[in-house]
């Protein structure tokens, strides 16, 4: 269906994709895998298009229709959820109209027997069996079935776009993808702002899609559950597997040691010959031999072993120091902001050791909860405190984007290292796969994994005995996220972890709190408990009618709704304002950030990476448009009262 022939991209002398070739078929359900910045999207743009190859060819059926969903994208405004969802079915409309004309002119014709006649009969036939086709359920029913599996509740429904974070956005462009039901589906990194429960719907929707499928994924058990085929890129190279990423992993050791073998014997041949060619070459008696020798060796095929991060790593965290019993306590705690209410009455309590998981939809408090842990925001209602010799490392979402894009990897660990540790940099760096000629990379040409990676360095320079991490995996390739998995499992401090990555916190945490309609649950156990217990009352959940749907989150309860009203008026005003700092000095930061990469992009250098640099640029914009849209709502609060 789809062909990729002798394909080779190049940046000036470096070749990131070294004439590949390999053909998807109907119905293949591919994981795309390599280690970031191997040129697994660029491959995916290959094929939408949006990029060409140096040299080779992709060839496709005329009319085969492709849905791609890019890591970053541009969203629409100006439109509620379900009318932008709804565009997908422009073209149903369009049908519908062209029908009516058709008809209308169909009784007025006479000529039965003429060919323009036999001609509008057809196509009447046509449009009639298409209709027919892809109607066989309302569009508006298709519409809110697609987005109440990604997670959306019938009240946000009719909310405009831009009021949702760039996450939820993707969500609404993963809708209209699905829902425009094309040939081929090419997914880049989907799942990584989707919490489990969509995780959960998305992976039956795929399982049962009957097209094609190509996705690029860090999800190991999501890969396991939907692919059957993994396409390595490996140094320019594509290594083909018919079987899904676990079964991939083995085959791969597999052909590892076959290669490491057969060049070990190789090695060796090679080094006997050598040795023969060395010992007589001067001796007239064996002159023929030696240069038989010697020409055999030139024409050699030379066994290379495929580039493997299999080496075992040791990655420690630095041993914690002893804190109180109870790290955090929180005693009936309502938390949010001036325009809304995020969870109430909640009782939280994480003991010195234990890995704790903040698991739960997008929006419903988990962030909300770590910036209570962290002092950036106090409860409305009730009383947090942490315990005695607390100290807390935190990973912020963004924590990538604050890194100086002009400073070295190795000159961030620098920077900021003290005492002994300075002379271990380079063991941590190499630690995080950063080696060789990597820690001299600038900021601003790493890939959105490698900056998670070295953001979660800066974390080792510190003795913390309690780690806060929120969304730590986002963008980092499996081999990473292994070696931090083990190392915190090792760590002997107390782990606070938000994340959707089930097998990331699959063996890694013990307890969890579940934020959910304004409310936080504490669930002992394992994700795997949570998430059998979680399957049952989501089977429930579907017996339930239709209309009888979860209130959104972002409308106050009318619980909440009376405590506002107890608030006094000054106070409320007070953390108005206070919100309005923050916001300010954040799109003040985020503009002088954009600043940067405008100049950079103004006169880029050889080792510039135009696409993260926009990239970058782009987030940075949509950060400020949405935190702009929020403090022009709170001016106009302010000005009327």
């Amino acid at each position: 269906m789809i062909s990729v022939n002798n394909v080779t991209v190049s940046f000036g002398s470096f070749n990131l994709l070294d004439c590949i070739s390999f053909h998807i078929s109907e119905q293949d359900k591919i994981g795309l895998v390599g280690k970031n910045g191997a040129g697994k999207s660029t491959l995916m743009k290959l094929i939408t298009g949006e990029q060409s190859p140096t040299s080779g060819s992709i060839e496709m059926p005329s009319g085969l229709s492709i849905g791609y969903l890019p890591q970053i994208m541009e969203h629409h405004r100006g439109r509620t959820v379900i009318e932008e969802v709804m565009t997908v079915f422009d073209h149903l409309r369009a049908m519908e109209e062209e029908l009516e004309i058709l008809t209308a002119e169909l009784g007025e014709r006479t000529d039965y027997e003429s060919a323009s006649y036999e001609a509008l009969i057809t196509r009447l036939n046509d449009l009639n069996d298409r209709l027919a086709l892809e109607t066989g359920e309302s569009p508006l029913v298709q519409a809110k079935k697609v987005l109440y599996g990604l997670g959306f509740k019938e009240e946000e429904l009719s909310r405009n776009t831009e009021t949702f974070s760039q996450g939820w956005n993707m969500r609404i462009e993963l809708a209209k993808i699905l829902l425009s039901k094309p040939d081929v589906l090419l997914l880049d990194e989907p799942t990584n702002h989707l919490d489990i429960e969509s995780i959960e719907w998305f992976e039956d929707y795929l399982k049962a899609f009957r097209g094609s499928l190509m996705m690029v994924s860090h999800d190991r058990k999501f890969l396991d559950n939907v692919t059957t085929r993994t396409v390595e890129i490996l140094l320019g190279h594509i290594h083909d597997y018919k079987v899904p990423y676990s079964q991939y992993v083995t085959l791969r050791q597999e052909r590892i040691a076959q290669q490491t073998a057969a060049y070990e014997n190789q090695q060796r041949m090679i080094e006997k010959t050598e040795d023969f060619i060395n010992r007589f070459r001067y001796k007239p008696t064996k002159s023929n031999q030696v240069q038989s020798r010697i020409k055999a060796l030139e024409k050699l095929d030379r066994i290379e072993i495929d580039e493997t991060e299999n080496a075992s790593i040791n990655l420690r965290f630095p041993p914690a120091q002893r804190s109180g019993d109870v790290v955090f306590k929180a005693t009936g705690i309502t938390v949010g902001y001036p325009q809304k209410v995020v969870f109430s009455n909640a009782d939280i309590e994480i003991k010195r050791g234990e890995k704790v998981a903040l698991i739960g939809r997008n929006g419903e408090g988990k962030t909300t909860l770590m910036r209570v842990i962290m002092k950036e925001l106090y409860p409305l209602e009730g009383e947090a405190k942490t315990g005695h010799n607390v100290s807390i490392g935190y990973y912020a979402q963004n924590q990538e984007d604050i890194l100086d894009p002009s400073e070295t990897v190795f000159g961030t660990l620098d920077r900021i290292a003290v005492g002994d540790i300075r002379t271990r940099l380079r063991d941590i760096l190499g630690a995080f796969l950063f080696k060789g000629e990597d820690i001299d990379k600038r900021v601003s040409v790493l890939s959105g994994g490698e900056r998670a990676r070295l953001g979660m360095a800066k974390l080792m320079l510190s003795p913390y005995n309690v780690l806060a991490l929120d969304e730590p995996t986002n963008h980092m390739d499996i081999r990473s996220k292994d070696i931090l998995k083990q190392a915190l499992k090792s760590f002997d401090g107390t782990l606070i972890v938000v994340s959707h990555d089930r097998d990331f916190l699959d063996g890694l945490v013990d307890k969890l709190y579940e934020f959910r309609d304004g409310k936080v649950t504490e669930h002992l156990g394992t994700v795997a408990d949570f998430l059998r217990r979680r399957k049952l009352e989501s089977l429930q959940e579907l017996e339930r009618k239709a209309p009888v749907q979860e209130k959104a989150p972002a409308r106050a309860s009318e619980g909440e709704k009376e405590f506002r009203k107890m608030k006094a008026v000054s106070k409320e005003e007070r953390k108005i304002r206070n919100r309005i700092d923050y916001l300010e000095k954040q799109i003040s930061a985020h503009e002088a950030k954009m600043a940067e990469i405008e100049k950079i992009l103004a006169n880029p250098g050889n080792n510039d990476d135009i696409l993260d640099l926009t990239r970058d640029y782009l987030e940075h914009k949509r950060t400020v448009d949405e935190q702009t849209l929020e403090w022009t709502s709170l001016m106009e609060q302010i000005e009327n009262k």
